[in-house]
C-alpha cells in the first residue's frame, strides 16, 4: 500500500507532461553535467521502481530474482547498461516453459523506458475490445512519439472476484473474447488488479456503474489497492478531459463503508484540494459537500477519534494514521462537524492549562488551527505566547503561524498582519508566510488584500518583489470577476514597472481562464450533490 500511494501514484500525476523525458535517455541528449545531474529525478528512481515491479510481475518473483542474481554476479565491480539486464532475464525466460512472453524481453521493456509518459487503457465489455493511448491532457492534444505510442502491455485481471490468467495487449487494440460481459449487472471485470501495471484504465459506462454499485454492496470485493487506484484514476480522468465529473463522483457514494485511511486521502485530495477550502465554502456547494461528505466520514472519523481520545499511543505502528489523519479530521473540522470542533477546543484548552502538554502529534496543527478558530482572542493571544517562547521548535513556530491565521475574527487578522509587518520577531520570509496564510482562508483574503495595499511602500521596500510575486499567485484563486480583475490591474498599474506589467497581466488572464474553468467545474459538482445528496 505504501508503496503504491508513496512511489507510483506521484509519478503517474506528474508523467504525463508534454515535455517529460523517458526513462532511459540517449547519450546525446546527455550532454553536459547539469542534464546528468537532472536525472535523479522521479522518473529514474520513482518510474524505474514502478516498471520494475511490473516486470517481476509479469515475470513471477521467482524468475526475476533468479535473473537478477545471475546479473548482479557477471557485472558485480563493473558496468552494465540495461540492455544486459534484459539479455539475463532473457536467458532465464528460454531456459524454462512456465512463464510464455509475447515478444523478447528487450522489445517488451523497451516500450516502457525508451518513450515517454505511459498509456491509458479503454475498454469496452460489450465488444471486449481494450484499446490503448498516451495518457495526455484531452485537452490540448499534439504528442509526437516514434513508438507511435503503443507499449507492450501485461493486463492482470479479475472477474467478479476471481483472477484471470495474465493478458497481453501489444497492439493499439485487440479484441479479448472472454472479457465480455453478460447482461447480469453483477458481472464485473477490473484490469490493472492491486496497480500491478504502470498505467491508468478507463472503463466503460457499464462496468463503472457495475463496479460502483459493487462498492456500494461490498467495498471488500475489491482489494484495497484497486480501490485506491480505481478513484485515483478516475479522478485523473476527469482532470485530463477524458470523462466527466459526475461519472468520478458516483464512485464515492461507498464510502460509507471505506476503512483505509490512504483511500480517503486520495478522495479529499481530489475533492477537497487545500488550495480551494475557501473557493469551495461558497453557499452552493459547500453545504451539499458537507451533507454528503460528513455522512460518508462519520465511521472512520468516530473509529480515529476514539484513540486520540483514549489511547493515541496505540496509533504509533498505524502508518497511514501518521500521515494521513490530519488530512481527515482537518476535513471534517472544516465540514463543520460539531465533534470535531469540540475535540479541538478540548486539546487545545488542556495544552492552555497546562503548556507542557502535547497535543497529539497526528492533529497537532488542526487542533492549533481549530482551537484557534473556535475561541476568542485568548486562544490566539496564547498561542502569540507559545510562538515567543524561546524553546518552541522551528515546527511549533510554523504550526503556530499558521494556527493564527485561523481566527475568525477579523479584528484578529487584522492584528496580525500589523504584528507581522511591526515585530522585531519576524524576518522577511515570516512576514509574506503569515499574508500567504491569511489570504487563503476564507474571511481572510480580503483583509490581507487591503493590507496589502494599503502598506505596499513599506512592504515592497522592504520584502521587493518576491513577496508581490507570492501574495498574487495566491490573491488570484479569489479572483473571479472582471472587476476584481480591474481591480487588482489597477493596483499593479500603479505600482510595477511597465516591464513586470504585461508579465502580470498574463497571470491575470490565465487565472480568469483557470476560474472560470473551476466555476463551471464546481456548478457540475453542485448539481450532482443536489440530485445525490440523500442517498
Amino acid at each position: 500500500k505504501i508503496f503504491y500511494d508513496h512511489v507510483v501514484q506521484p509519478v503517474l500525476r506528474e508523467d504525463n507532461e508534454i515535455g517529460i523525458r523517458s526513462l532511459s535517455e540517449t547519450e546525446d541528449k546527455i550532454k553536459d553535467s547539469f542534464s546528468l545531474m537532472s536525472l535523479f529525478d522521479s522518473i529514474t528512481y520513482n518510474k524505474g521502481a514502478s516498471i520494475t515491479w511490473m516486470l517481476s510481475g509479469f515475470l513471477t518473483e521467482k524468475l526475476f530474482i533468479r535473473a537478477v542474481t545471475s546479473y548482479l554476479k557477471e557485472f558485480s565491480f563493473s558496468n552494465a547498461n540495461q540492455d544486459d539486464l534484459w539479455t539475463h532475464i532473457q536467458m532465464v525466460i528460454d531456459a524454462q516453459d512456465e512463464v510464455q512472453l509475447p515478444a523478447s524481453v528487450k522489445q517488451i521493456m523497451d516500450s516502457w523506458t525508451c518513450q515517454n509518459g505511459f498509456p491509458v487503457l479503454t475498454l469496452n465489455l460489450t465488444t471486449g475490445t481494450i484499446s490503448q493511448e498516451q495518457f495526455l491532457s484531452k485537452k490540448n492534444e499534439n504528442s509526437t512519439d516514434a513508438y507511435n505510442n503503443t507499449w507492450i502491455i501485461p493486463i492482470s485481471w479479475m472477474r467478479n472476484g476471481s483472477s484471470q490468467p495474465l493478458m497481453w495487449l501489444d497492439k493499439s487494440s485487440k479484441a479479448f473474447p472472454e472479457m465480455q460481459v453478460s447482461e447480469s449487472e453483477y458481472d464485473w471485470i477490473l484490469l490493472n488488479v492491486n496497480l500491478s501495471g504502470y498505467y491508468r484504465v478507463n472503463y466503460d459506462q457499464v462496468n463503472l456503474k457495475r463496479l460502483a454499485r459493487l462498492l456500494e454492496n461490498d467495498p471488500k470485493a475489491i482489494p484495497a489497492v484497486s480501490r485506491f487506484q480505481l478513484l485515483d484514476d478516475i479522478f485523473a480522468l476527469t482532470q485530463f478531459g477524458y470523462i466527466q465529473i459526475e461519472t468520478a463522483l458516483e464512485l464515492t457514494k461507498y464510502l460509507a463503508g471505506e476503512d483505509e485511511l490512504f483511500i480517503w486521502n486520495v478522495v479529499l485530495l481530489n475533492l477537497v484540494p487545500e488550495n480551494l477550502e475557501s473557493t469551495l465554502k461558497n453557499y452552493e456547494v459547500y453545504p451539499l459537500l458537507k451533507k454528503y461528505l460528513l455522512k460518508r466520514m462519520l465511521p472512520i472519523y468516530h473509529y480515529y477519534a476514539g484513540f486520540i481520545r483514549q489511547n493515541v499511543d496505540a496509533l504509533e505502528d498505524d502508518y497511514f494514521a501518521q500521515v494521513y489523519l490530519e488530512k481527515l479530521f482537518a476535513t471534517a473540522c472544516w465540514l463543520g462537524l460539531q465533534d470535531c470542533l469540540n475535540l479541538s477546543s478540548e486539546l487545545y484548552a488542556k495544552w492552555m492549562d497546562n503548556p507542557e502538554y502535547k497535543i497529539p502529534f497526528l492533529i497537532r496543527r488542526m487542533v492549533c488551527c481549530y482551537g484557534v478558530a473556535v475561541g476568542s482572542d485568548k486562544e490566539w493571544n496564547f498561542a502569540w505566547e507559545m510562538y515567543n517562547h524561546t524553546d518552541s521548535t522551528k515546527e511549533d513556530k510554523d504550526i503556530l503561524l499558521s494556527a493564527m491565521s485561523c481566527a475568525k475574527e477579523s479584528w484578529l487578522l487584522y492584528r496580525y498582519l500589523q504584528y507581522g509587518l511591526r515585530h522585531t520577531l519576524f524576518s522577511s520570509n515570516c512576514t509574506s508566510v503569515i499574508i500567504s496564510y491569511v489570504v487563503a482562508k476564507g474571511i481572510g483574503h480580503r483583509i490581507a488584500w487591503e493590507f496589502v495595499t494599503e502598506n505596499w511602500p513599506l512592504l515592497s521596500e522592504r520584502y521587493g518583489k518576491e513577496l508581490l510575486h507570492d501574495v498574487l499567485k495566491v490573491m488570484g484563486r479569489f479572483v473571479n470577476t472582471d472587476i476584481q480583475i480591474q481591480e487588482l490591474q489597477v493596483f499593479y498599474n500603479a505600482t510595477l514597472e511597465e516591464d513586470e506589467r504585461a508579465a502580470t497581466t498574463l497571470l491575470l488572464e490565465f487565472t480568469k481562464f483557470e476560474n472560470m474553468e473551476r466555476r463551471e467545474l464546481l456548478i457540475k459538482v453542485a448539481n450532482w450533490l443536489q440530485q445525490n445528496v440523500d442517498d
